[in-house]
């Protein structure tokens, strides 16, 4: 199961119920613990193949010494129970190399810490004498160091420890040196021993399960604090009214675009588009109809524009900046002219208008060229409010554009 998962809303209460509860009474379950198994898997695989390697490590340098140091007869006794060890690890190993079914982890590595721990008895068995005991000692000791250090489900760490328990009576109930009533003390001595570290190591499996609750509610609270942030961070450059962005948002725009090259960009055209006679729909028609004049006016500029480059913002009360990147002079009239036309052509009420029974809208274009003396964002923006300020002195409801060669602006249409 992916980690997105942990979104999810069940997920989220099921963390929420588990955290409310006494640490010692937390049950993982469902998606909570297939998300707990994948995310310390890989720590627990690299643990497990370690302490197999090295225990065929040691029992092939045991079997070694025991060759070179013990009588002949009893070294070779001792050599092919020991040898049950080495291609069992390999076999584990391989299991727990990549993720598998639980399942078959879980049998893998059960039946690896039998055949292990039998070898290390059965070494002690075959060899007799002091190594009978010894060996079996050896035999809990390897099962304790395997409980301990295993960060596996509950059920396979009691697994491994009956198991081991098991061998051990079995072998002292044969050991010719020892009573039966001596050796069913030893192994309930044993016993108190592993299952304490059983105990002890399901404590600690209880604790990372809480660790990675905690993990999970404060990854959720993160991503709901980041999007809160970033929902407060657009409404702060979003216009509530008409969702365009807001001034603030294009200042920052404009300073981004200019920052990025030494001289600015290469080409870039602004429109300043004001609502002609707004302040006269308001006092007719009312506020409310002016508010609606307004998003309805951002709309059409909106629609209008390349959505994946060009920037709209409102700028003022009736007053929308455009900025429209890599565009000449022609290319930007254009864009305004449609803006104009579109505006006119939605015919919405105005009917204290000088220049219409309907909303027209007047718009001053700058245009800076690749090949024009790079100017500032302050510099276009006033020479477009310029054109803008010609446009509405000239008759409004048409498209002004700059012209840098001298002080009169270019009419690009007369009033109709």
């Amino acid at each position: 199961m992916h980690l997105d998962t942990q979104d999810s809303p069940a997920i989220t209460a099921e963390v929420e119920r588990l955290l409310a509860r006494r640490t010692r009474d937390i049950r993982l379950k469902g998606d909570i613990q297939r998300l707990f198994r994948a995310r310390i898997w890989s720590q627990t695989a690299k643990i497990i193949r370690a302490w197999m390697i090295w225990v065929a490590f040691l029992d092939v340098l045991t079997l070694a010494l025991n060759m070179l140091m013990l009588p002949k007869a009893i070294a070779l006794s001792m050599l092919l129970p020991g040898a049950i060890i080495p291609p069992v690890v390999v076999a584990v190993v391989l299991v727990w190399r990549k993720p598998r079914a639980p399942w078959l982890q879980g049998a893998t590595l059960i039946a690896g810490m039998l055949l292990i721990l039998l070898s290390v008895a059965l070494v002690g068995v075959s060899a007799g004498g002091e190594f009978y005991e010894r060996h079996l000692n050896i035999m809990l000791f390897v099962a304790i160091t395997a409980i301990i250090i295993f960060g596996i489900p509950l059920a396979w760490t009691v697994t491994i420890a009956a198991l081991a328990l098991s061998l051990y009576l079995v072998f002292q109930l044969q050991n010719p040196r020892l009573e039966i009533g001596s050796a069913v003390a030893a192994t309930l001595f044993f016993a108190s021993g592993i299952f304490a570290t059983v105990a002890a190591r399901r404590t600690m499996t209880i604790l990372a399960q809480k660790t990675f609750l905690f993990e999970l509610r404060d990854r959720r609270r993160v991503a709901e604090l980041a999007q809160a942030n970033d929902q407060l961070k657009l409404l702060a450059r979003t216009d509530p009214l008409t969702g365009l962005s807001n001034r603030r948002w294009m200042t920052e725009t404009l300073d981004h675009l200019w920052s990025s090259g030494r001289k600015g960009p290469a080409a870039v055209g602004m429109l300043m588009c004001d609502i002609d006679d707004f302040k006269r729909l308001n006092d007719r028609l009312g506020h409310a109809e002016g508010d609606r004049c307004l998003v309805r006016v951002a709309g059409i500029i909106r629609d209008n524009v390349r959505h994946d480059r060009d920037h709209v913002a409102r700028y003022g009360g009736e007053e929308f900046l455009v900025l429209l990147p890599e565009v000449n002079e022609q290319e930007a009239v254009a864009v305004a002219e449609r803006i104009r036309e579109s505006v006119e052509a939605a015919a919405f009420p105005n009917p204290a208008s000088r220049v219409s029974r309907h909303v027209t809208i007047s718009i001053g274009v700058a245009v800076q060229a690749q090949a024009d003396e790079a100017r500032s964002p302050e510099q276009l923006q006033r020479q477009a409010d310029a054109a803008l300020y010609l446009a509405k002195q000239t008759g409004r409801n048409r498209v002004l554009l700059h012209s840098p060669e001298s002080t009169v602006r270019k009419n690009i249409r007369s009033t109709r």
